[in-house]
C-alpha cells in the first residue's frame, strides 16, 4: 500500500543523501498530490529508491543508494535533444528510454533545469489521467 508523502518522509529520510539529493527529494514529494512509495530489495531494511507517483500513476523515481539520479517521464523530442545537450542525462532502467529519462545529480545539469524537468514529468502524468481522475486531483488540490 502506498505510504502518503509525510510519512514516507519520516520513514525513509534518507540520512547518506547529498544535499542536492535531500533538496531534489523535497521538491518531489512538495508536487501536489504525489505520494511516495519505498522500494527495497527482498529482505532489505532500507530502500534502494523511492517512486513517487500522482493518482496512482508513477511520474519519477529517485534512487537513494550509490549514483544520485532521478529518473523522469519526457516528452520523446525533448529526451533526445537533452541527452544531446547534457552529459549527465541518459537512460538507466527497464522503461521505454523514448519517454523516460535519467538525470545524474552529481553531472552537468543545473538544479533549476532538473526541476523544470520534475514539473514537465508531473504535468506529463497528470494530463494522461482520465477526466475523473484528473477532477479528484483538482479538487485535492483545492483542499
Amino acid at each position: 500500500m502506498p505510504m502518503t508523502k509525510t510519512s514516507a518522509a519520516k520513514s525513509h529520510e534518507g540520512d547518506k543523501l547529498s544535499s542536492r539529493a535531500k533538496a531534489l527529494k523535497a521538491f518531489l514529494e512538495n508536487r501536489p498530490n504525489a505520494t511516495v512509495v519505498p522500494v527495497a530489495a527482498p529482505k532489505s531494511v532500507s530502500p534502494l529508491a523511492l517512486m513517487f507517483k500522482v493518482m496512482g500513476k508513477l511520474f519519477a523515481v529517485l534512487s537513494l543508494r550509490g549514483d544520485e539520479f532521478v529518473v523522469l517521464k519526457c516528452d520523446p523530442h525533448l529526451a533526445e535533444a537533452l541527452r544531446a545537450q547534457y552529459d549527465g542525462i541518459g537512460h538507466r532502467t527497464h522503461l521505454d528510454p523514448r519517454y523516460w529519462i535519467a538525470v545524474n545529480l552529481d553531472a552537468d545539469v543545473p538544479k533549476k533545469e532538473i526541476e523544470r524537468l520534475v514539473a514537465q514529468s508531473y504535468a506529463l502524468v497528470s494530463a494522461s489521467l482520465t477526466r475523473k481522475q484528473q477532477a479528484e486531483l483538482a479538487a485535492l488540490s483545492r483542499k
